[in-house]
């Protein structure tokens, strides 16, 4: 995995961590390593269902394992405020399968 110039763009931007195993973590992107290894700040972890809304569990300050990580995004946060996370339904993400 690359630790280019994409990561050091977002830091201290608001993003969106996907993990191998289906977690879907946002949070501020503080710092990251060459084995892209991630440090967020006011991270929450969002757990989708079928049944009721997103569910945002709080993190705090949190660290990813950079073999752990599947996906990272910048996050639109305007887009993102305006969504009612307590109306939106999903499948839970499948764990990521190399």
């Amino acid at each position: 995995m690359s630790t280019g110039p994409g990561l050091e763009s977002l830091v201290d931007q608001t993003i969106s961590v996907i993990t191998n195993d289906g977690r879907n973590i946002v949070g501020v992107l503080k710092g990251f390593d060459q084995a892209t290894n991630i440090i967020l700040d006011e991270s929450h972890e969002r757990v989708y269902s079928t049944k009721e809304g997103v569910q945002q569990l709080v993190l705090g300050l949190y660290i990813i394992r950079g073999d752990n990580i599947s996906i990272v995004g910048e996050l639109d946060e305007e887009l993102d405020s305006s969504l009612d996370l307590s109306k939106l339904r999903a499948h839970p993400l499948k764990p990521v399968i190399h």
